[in-house]
């Protein structure tokens, strides 16, 4: 594992980039031993510095639960990251570009807890019946490690590339439709780009909240209650530039739109 100083130092950087709204060379350009766990412990102590300056952990993201996502970043396994109050925009905002380094809009479901979820053998049944309600989500994706040849260990130590998220839509509760069956159509500037079901997140979305539960309790942590879940994109992460326009129609769960300026 890389030492402790290595692990702090490129903490900073990441918290750097993130203050300054640009990208550092990848972690495994420069230290090609680096393990997942390092990965996990640069970005845990990036997250207790964002959380030390004020910031308010609402959430957990969970990343590349499906094919999709892991065709289109060559990284096969899935990751997660935290989500903190000031990165949630509503339904219809208009989101500063300058927000972010670069970025990038995946379709997802949300759910939001009403009892903890922990591992070790938490299952799709346990995040069902600890859900107070699923609602159709965008993430925001935001690198600060260059793209080109990343591994899951860059992707992981920058918070899974997490940006931050649109909630919208309308809210269900998980006894009321099969989430698997859920589809949603991704436009940008009114044409379509992207279309998904939520089976393509490990056949259920629920499952990749199960995951998650799971690899935290491999960190000593577990879900709260009151946490919002990314369960992970059914779409490939789509481009976006300044004045675009997104919108996600998720048919009988309504739509999610937002603009960039």
């Amino acid at each position: 594992m890389l030492d402790r100083e290595v692990i702090e130092r490129i903490a900073a950087e990441l918290a750097e980039a993130d203050r300054a709204k640009t990208v550092i060379p990848r972690i495994t350009a420069r230290y090609p031993d680096a393990t997942v766990e390092d990965s996990y412990a640069i970005q845990g102590v990036w997250r207790d510095g964002m959380l030390a300056g004020g910031r308010r952990l609402v959430g957990r993201k969970i990343g590349l639960t499906s094919k999709a996502m892991q065709q289109a970043t060559g990284i096969t396994e899935p990751d997660y990251g935290v989500m903190f109050d000031d990165t949630v925009w509503e339904n219809g905002s208009t989101i500063p570009f300058d927000d972010f380094s670069n970025v990038r809009i995946e379709v997802e479901l949300a759910f939001v807890l009403k009892a903890p979820l922990e591992g070790p053998s938490c299952s799709l049944f346990d995040v069902l019946r600890a859900t107070e309600y699923v609602t159709p989500a965008l993430e925001v994706l935001n690198s600060h490690i260059e793209l080109e040849g990343r591994t899951i260990v860059d992707t992981i130590s920058d918070n899974a590339a997490y940006g931050g998220m649109v909630l919208g839509g309308n809210p269900v509760r998980p006894d009321q439709v099969d989430l698997r069956w859920v589809s949603a159509l991704l436009y940008r500037n009114e044409t379509i780009e992207e279309t998904g079901v939520a089976a393509g997140v490990l056949n259920h979305p629920a499952t990749g909240v199960a995951w998650l539960a799971n690899k935290l309790h491999e960190h000593g942590a577990r879900l709260e209650a009151g946490e919002i879940i990314l369960a992970g994109s059914f779409t490939r992460p789509m481009w976006v530039s300044r004045g675009d326009s997104v919108l996600c129609d998720y048919g009988p769960m309504g739509t999610i739109t937002c603009r960039f300026a």
